[in-house]
């Protein structure tokens, strides 16, 4: 891994600076909207509004950079999420930060695109793996590091909407300065989403329960902070606990997904959350507690999209891997879009709790789900199932794609491996 660092920090470090202004405006707009007297119903709607530009953004940069190029597609769409994050405090009305989101969504979904293809190529089959993984590390460091921030200024004003800007803008020249010449762009063709189904029912279902529970989280926990009255610091350390649980849980459910069967360890996962969430409804405002939930959410619930694409491959010929990674990515966005949107939606009926109904439902829904196929099914062996490699629900068709060579080229070692013996 720190050979992967040292030939790419810059690169590295300016998605670290994206990161951070992604994490800070997703939790500044929670806390913000309470301000503006928004309706939890309203800001349901604004943060929906990303993951259907993210979606959109997931299908059309790939063509976009084919066209024009990497540079000028990363550029143009970074320069767009500066320019947004310092209108939502001028143009503070639900539609506009609705279009907003749908813009931002779009274009962060490209920059990642973008970012994650010159990553991709600098590594090597050896390093492609640890590359991911300190991606994904990355990744989590700069949303945690983000909920800081929110600390150093009043929402209320515009200093905290200028951060976010300054720092996408600041990331431009580390990954501009520093990337290799840009290399070829292609996506592999998609897989039947029908037959995806059909291969992995339990795969399907989990990305399209995962994709709600992760969007509610990125989404709508800074605005059940709000609603449940607490303070800036308070949502702060709320929000942060959720991605470090989901950081620190990755290797270890990861390392599990690799000696057992991984239904039992997906309904083990999912109960977990579940039950979490349960808790922190029955415990209702007592923040050390709701801390503790929060941890143990996310710790469950980030790895599980991992855990999920493992499995799918499990059931997949090494040749169809890359093929399902689109397939995966859209039942994920259909999920994340109507996540926030339900969330509210609770929220507006039974108050601040029902964002926690809403996860417990979900992670819920997949234990039993899980459990149910578990009697249609036989395990597959643990020494044919296929590499487990960290990627989070955010990730564009480029790192999931990884994910997946990452997988097949495991599988055609293995057998290998089972030739020369």
């Amino acid at each position: 891994m720190l050979q992967v660092f040292r030939s790419s920090w810059a690169l590295l470090f300016g998605i670290l600076l994206l990161m951070v202004g992604n994490g800070l405006q997703g939790t500044l707009l929670g806390v913000r909207g309470g301000i503006e007297g928004f309706s939890t119903f309203e800001m349901s709607i604004v943060m929906s509004a990303y993951f259907v530009g993210f979606l959109g953004g997931s299908r059309l940069a790939p063509e976009m950079i084919r066209r024009v190029g990497h540079i000028r597609v990363f550029a143009a769409l970074a320069s767009m999420i500066s320019a947004v994050l310092i209108l939502y405090p001028a143009l503070a009305h639900p539609v506009t930060w609705t279009l907003g989101r749908v813009l931002i969504g779009f274009c962060f979904s490209g920059v990642y695109v973008t970012a994650e293809s010159w990553l991709n190529n600098a590594a090597t089959n050896e390093t492609r793996g640890q590359a991911l993984s300190l991606y994904m590390i990355l990744q989590m460091a700069g949303i945690v590091s983000a909920q800081g921030l929110l600390l150093i200024a009043d929402p209320a004003g515009f200093v905290l909407f200028i951060i976010p800007s300054v720092l996408v803008s600041i990331s431009f020249a580390p990954i501009l300065l520093s990337v290799s010449p840009t290399p070829a762009f292609d996506t592999t063709r998609p897989m039947n989403l029908i037959k995806l189904v059909r291969t992995s029912p339990t795969g399907a279902v989990g990305i399209l329960l995962m994709g709600g529970v992760y969007s509610a989280l990125f989404g709508m926990s800074a605005v059940f902070g709000t609603e449940a009255g607490l303070s800036v610091s308070q949502i702060s350390g709320f929000i942060a606990a959720l991605y470090m649980g989901g950081l620190l849980f990755q290797y270890p459910i990861g390392w599990l997904s690799d000696r057992m069967d991984r239904r039992t360890l997906i309904l083990a996962a999912a109960a977990t959350g579940g039950a979490a969430g349960g808790a922190a409804m029955a415990l209702g405002a007592d923040y050390p507690a709701l801390l503790a939930a929060a941890f143990l959410i996310g710790g469950m619930s980030n790895p599980l999209y991992s855990l999920l694409i493992a499995y799918t491959n499990d059931h997949l010929e090494p040749d169809d891997m890359a093929a399902a990674s689109a397939g995966l990515l859209f039942i994920n966005g259909v999920g994340a879009i109507l996540g926030p949107l339900v969330t509210g939606a609770l929220m507006g009926i039974i108050g601040p709790q029902g964002f926690f109904l809403f996860l417990m439902l979900l992670m819920l829904s997949l234990a039993v789900f899980t459990a149910y196929r578990m009697t249609q099914r036989a395990a597959v062996p643990v020494d044919e199932t296929a590499s487990y490699a960290p990627v989070l629900p955010t990730a564009s068709p480029v790192a999931v794609e990884v994910a997946q060579e990452v997988a097949i080229e495991a599988a055609h070692e293995e057998e290998s491996d089972a030739l020369a013996s």
